[in-house]
């Protein structure tokens, strides 16, 4: 019984896996799909401020730091607590929430390689929140370097 249990859940998370097989992590879905192509214009006050509240709030960030530790915790048990033999994907994803829970309404992208190099292309909306893109991904066990395409949008007029 306990091998069909073991066998029924890893079939289902392997097929969750082989479903979610997007390369990217994005923060929007209108984050581009490429990190080297990025929006031109930023979205209105409205919608960055409704973002802001929701991306900001005790219990989304909560939720996103939860992640964040289980994926780390994952990694302690499985590499002795070191950085090695991380997969590109959790470490995308990881940066990708973090940014998430700290730059609200941004629209990024994330890619990472196996040497622990993470790209980050889209638009935010100020100079500030450009500024906080490499420190936040640096935050993340296993980021060696930071490459920030990045680059603040243009209001809509």
């Amino acid at each position: 019984m306990k091998k069909l249990t073991s066998l029924v859940i890893s079939s289902l998370l392997l097929f969750g896996a082989a479903a979610c097989g997007n390369d990217t992590a994005k923060t929007s879905e209108s984050a581009p799909n490429n990190p080297t192509v990025a929006p031109s214009e930023t979205p209105n006050v409205q919608a960055t401020q409704a973002a802001e509240k929701d991306a900001q709030s005790q219990t989304r960030r909560d939720q996103l730091n939860a992640d964040i530790r289980a994926r780390e915790q994952r990694n302690n048990e499985f590499n002795s607590g070191g950085a090695t033999n991380r997969s590109e994907d959790s470490l995308a994803s990881e940066v990708r929430s973090k940014l998430e829970a700290n730059i609200p309404n941004g629209h990024l992208t994330v890619k990472s390689t196996k040497d622990g190099i993470v790209t980050v292309a889209g638009t935010v909306t100020n100079e500030q929140q450009l500024a906080k893109i490499a420190p936040l991904a640096k935050q993340i066990k296993g980021v060696n370097s930071v490459v920030v395409n990045a680059k603040v949008a243009k209001a809509k007029s």
